[in-house]
Order: C-alpha cells, then sequence, then structure tokens
C-alpha cells in the first residue's frame, strides 16, 4: 500500500474516514493544516478525520535505480544536472543584478556632473552679472533722477533684491572649485617652502646695520599730513601710499619720481596692496568702501570697481597668494572674500563668538589657507579660509591689534598693538616672545617680517629692526632708527627687495627710504 501524495510507502500510515484514502502522517497533516480540504477529492478534511492504522515493520523496497551501478550513476547523473543548472540561474541573476547597479550608480554619476556643471554656470553668471552692474557708467545716475532716487545709502537698489529673510544680503559662497584652487596653491607654496633656502643677494646684518635714511619723499597733501599704509611691488619696485588725504600714490622708487596720483575716497585710505605685477592696486578707506585700480599704459591707474559690501570703516585689505583673491576687514565685525576678477563678494564671514569688536587689521598666511585678523579688542583671531571657521584665537595684548604678519617660514606669527609686539609659535598656538620697545602710552603701529623671514620690523615712535632666531634663542635689535617725521607716529615699515632698504611712513606727508647709499639712486628731495 503506498501514500496517495507521495507515491511511497508510509512509514505513520493513516486512513481518512472521508474518502478512504491512505496517506503519510506528516503529509496529510501539513496539508491539512495549509489547506484544510483533501488533497485527492478536495472534500473538507480536518485532523479528526483521519485514523492511524496500525502495521508491522515496514522495509522500503530499494529503488529499481538503486539496485545497479548504471542504475545509481544514472540517479547521481540527473542530480548533477540539476545542480548545475541551478547553479546556471543563479548566475544569470547575479549577471542581471550586477547590470543593475552598474547603470544605477552611471546615473547617479551623471546627476552629480549636471549638478556641479549648474552650479558652475551659476557663480559664472552671478560673477558675470556683479561685473557688468559694476560698469554701468556712474555718470548716468547724475543725468538720470529716477535712477538717483533708487539708490539709497550709497548702495546699489538691485541690491535690496539680494537680501535674506534675515536682513542680511546673501553670498553665493566660495565654490568647490576656488577651494580646490586654494588648496592647489597651498600645496605648491607648501613643498616649495620645505626646498626654501636665504638667498644670496639678501643684505647682510652688517648693511643693514650701517642704514641710513636715503631720501625723504614729499607724496601727500600738506593739508592732511600722514601716510597710513604703504606696498611694495617687488619686480618693478615702485612704491603705493595711502595717505590721510584720501588719496594712493604711486612712487617709482629708482627714479624717484610719482608715477600716478590716484584720487577717489572721499575719507582717509587705511590700507592700500599691490596685485600681481603691479598691474591692479587694491585700497580700502574709512569711507566705508574698497576700490579697484588698473594700471594703463601712460602710468596713470584707474579705478574699476567700487564695493560697497561694509557699513563700517575698512581697516585692511590682504591679497591671496594667487593674485585672484582679496579678503577686506572692517570694523562692522566682518570680513569679506572677494573675487578680484568680477570684484563680486563671495562671502561675508561675522563673528559669532558674541563680540561686537571690529577689524583692525588682516593678513593672509604665506600659503594662503589660513588668515589672521587683529580686533579693535585685542584679539587675534585665526580663521580656516575653506570654511570660513575661527580655528584658533589669542590673548594678551592691550589695546587694538594695529598690524598683523605672518613670516614667511610659514609658522611665526607678529602682532603689533598698544602694549608692543607679541610673536606667536603656529605650531603650538602660544605667546614665545613679546617686545615692548616703548612705554604704555605709545602703542606700536606696524610689524614687518621681510621677504625671506631673516628680518623684523617695527614701527612706533622709531623704527626698530630684529635678527629673526628661532623660538628660544634671542632676537637681537640690530638697528633703530628715529622717526626724523617729528611726529613720532611711525604708521608703516616695509622691507624691500631683499631687505636692501626699508620703506618708512609716518603722520606727515613724506615717504622716508633707509639704505645704503647707491651711486644710481635718486639723491634726497
Amino acid at each position: 500500500m503506498k501514500c496517495s501524495i507521495s507515491g511511497e510507502v508510509p512509514e505513520e500510515p493513516v486512513v481518512s474516514k472521508n474518502s478512504g484514502l491512505l496517506f503519510e502522517k506528516r503529509l496529510i497533516e501539513r496539508h491539512i493544516l495549509d489547506y484544510g480540504k483533501c488533497p485527492i477529492t478536495g472534500e473538507p478534511l480536518s485532523i479528526d478525520d483521519i485514523v492511524p492504522i496500525k502495521t508491522g515493520k515496514i522495509v522500503k523496497p530499494r529503488p529499481v535505480q538503486a539496485a545497479s551501478i548504471p542504475g545509481m550513476l544514472g540517479m547521481f547523473q540527473i542530480e548533477w544536472d540539476g545542480l548545475m543548472l541551478s547553479n546556471f540561474a543563479l548566475e544569470q541573476q547575479l549577471h542581471t543584478a550586477r547590470q543593475e547597479l552598474s547603470h544605477a550608480l552611471y546615473q547617479h554619476d551623471a546627476a552629480c556632473r549636471v549638478i556641479a556643471r549648474l552650479k558652475k554656470e551659476r557663480d559664472e553668471a552671478r560673477a558675470l552679472l556683479a561685473q557688468a552692474e559694476r560698469q554701468i557708467p556712474m555718470s548716468m545716475a547724475s543725468h538720470n533722477a529716477v535712477s538717483a532716487a533708487s539708490i539709497s545709502n550709497g548702495k546699489r537698489a538691485a541690491e535690496d533684491d539680494e537680501m535674506g529673510s534675515d536682513g542680511k544680503r546673501i553670498r553665493p559662497g566660495i565654490s568647490s572649485s576656488i577651494i580646490s584652487e586654494l588648496t592647489d596653491c597651498n600645496t605648491a607654496l607648501s613643498q616649495q617652502r620645505k626646498k626654501r633656502q636665504i638667498p644670496s643677494s639678501l643684505a647682510p646684518i652688517d648693511s643693514v646695520e650701517r642704514y641710513s635714511q636715503l631720501t625723504m619723499n614729499p607724496l601727500h597733501k600738506t593739508s592732511k599730513p600722514g601716510i597710513l599704509s604703504l606696498d611694495i611691488q617687488y619686480s618693478k619696485d615702485i612704491i603705493a601710499t595711502g595717505g590721510a588725504d584720501s588719496n594712493i600714490v604711486v612712487f617709482d622708487r629708482p627714479s624717484g619720481q610719482v608715477v600716478s596720483t590716484l584720487s577717489g575716497h572721499s575719507k582717509k585710505v587705511t590700507s592700500v596692496k599691490f596685485v600681481a605685477e603691479g598691474e591692479l592696486v587694491v585700497s580700502c578707506s574709512a569711507d566705508k568702501t574698497v576700490r579697484v585700480w588698473r594700471g594703463s599704459e601712460d602710468g596713470n591707474y584707474d579705478c574699476k570697481q567700487i564695493l560697497k559690501d561694509h557699513t563700517a570703516e575698512v581697516q585692511a585689505v590682504t591679497v591671496h597668494a594667487t593674485n585672484n583673491y582679496f579678503v577686506t576687514a572692517s570694523l562692522d565685525n566682518t570680513w569679506c572674500f572677494y573675487e578680484l576678477a568680477s570684484g563680486l563678494c563671495l562671502t561675508q564671514v561675522e563673528d559669532t563668538s558674541g563680540s561686537s569688536d571690529g577689524y583692525t587689521s588682516a593678513a593672509f598666511h604665506p600659503d594662503g589657507l589660513i588668515l589672521g585678523t587683529g580686533t579693535s579688542g585685542a584679539i587675534v583671531k585665526i580663521w580656516d579660509v575653506k570654511s570660513q571657521s575661527n580655528v584658533a584665537r589669542f590673548d594678551g595684548h592691550i589695546g587694538a591689534v594695529n598690524a598683523i604678519s605672518f613670516s614667511e617660514n610659514g609658522y611665526f606669527l607678529a602682532t603689533a598693538a598698544q602694549d608692543g609686539v607679541k610673536l606667536w609659535d603656529l605650531r603650538k598656538l602660544r605667546n614665545f616672545r613679546t617686545f615692548t620697545p616703548y612705554d604704555e602710552n605709545i602703542p606700536t603701529q606696524s610689524v614687518e617680517f621681510d621677504h625671506s623671514g631673516s628680518y623684523l620690523a617695527l614701527g612706533g615712535s622709531d623704527i626698530r629692526v630684529y635678527q629673526v632666531a628661532n623660538v628660544k634663542s634671542e632676537w637681537n635689535c640690530i638697528k633703530t632708527f628715529p622717526d626724523l617725521s617729528g611726529t613720532g607716529k611711525v604708521t608703516s615699515v616695509k622691507f624691500g627687495p631683499d631687505a636692501k632698504y626699508i620703506a618708512v611712513g609716518s603722520m606727515d606727508r613724506h615717504l622716508r627710504i633707509f639704505g645704503l647709499p647707491d651711486e644710481d639712486g635718486p639723491s634726497e628731495s
């Protein structure tokens, strides 16, 4: 007797009361639990409707195929074929899954590329729009009363559309492509610094010790005397000075002649910087504006852009090593990162620590990924340019931080304030030396490393030059120049190429050059 389901001799035979059919107990019970009916007749069937049958021990007969070796080999062949077919089906499914995954990844990559391209096009469109706005002739405003009425507090009316819900102007931000450009510049300059050697043409210490005043050049107006800032373009050896008379003067040192006078600011010029090979000059002023000037073939400089993103005096401007970007710092407690070509403010960073102290000085690290700022509250702050986050903070000064300078070695920082000059080790973020050359009533107005990082100059009631040493060694004062202006206020000090001379600005209208007498140089004015 065989099971009606499996066709095999049952080990535990049971019979249905309704149909009288024989089943294997475990098979019929599972079928009843799943379907509740007879698998053969389809009639309703329950566990109570099956009756076990008592039989003697049943010995299953050997299958016909297993009765001989050829039969067994045939069985094995059939099982092997089944296994191979199953494996082939699994491989087909795996191949299909891989194709679907590859297609999905390709679509994701294509979507990312499209998004990146759209963002780039958006940034370029914004830059072109800003450039077009700034190049609109200013004379149109004077001839069009309607246009003049649409401008409020010196700001373009179109800028009102860029205001966010919090009342702050919306900035495009520093894009990933710009960050990559800054990072590549940092990598290249860092590698060069590891191989850096002191140039053989650098002025030796004994020469600096013998420096004296060579020229005294009256560059600014007598009605409002005072040179507040200066910068030197090394390749052409020209000097730009920013004065209290609201003018910028470009001076050719070898010939002793004034190249150009840049007029446009309405108040004192607080900072001035050359860009690239001196083709551009960036200036900032107490009139809350930043101006970009472009040189022409006749030697004059024309104002190409007027930037009005700050709401208080702009105290400092510093140019990035790529010569494509610059930063301005203001007493409105913000610093702005600009694209030089378009004049677009990519981001305006406000200190979120709760301090209301404005910025009085700023400088890029030589590698360009770090920005240092000094505040009117005697705090020095170090910023990560890529993330615009404040990564370090130096306390200890008294009074406003008037000047800040990074050494070319990459890890020394000098800051000047009411209480003198402090030197900071950027590797350990600590102050390792302090110079207090003057009494408490005389602030140090300027501090500057030379381009090789071998000398440090500071200015207050006089000018002092120190030989740069390491953290543990003593920094010796090798030369002190008196303030020949008679004002007792040296406002700016800058080393010339290879420290061959020192340019000094004071609160009179004269630019003074200190160095060794040169037969080819200009005579004293």
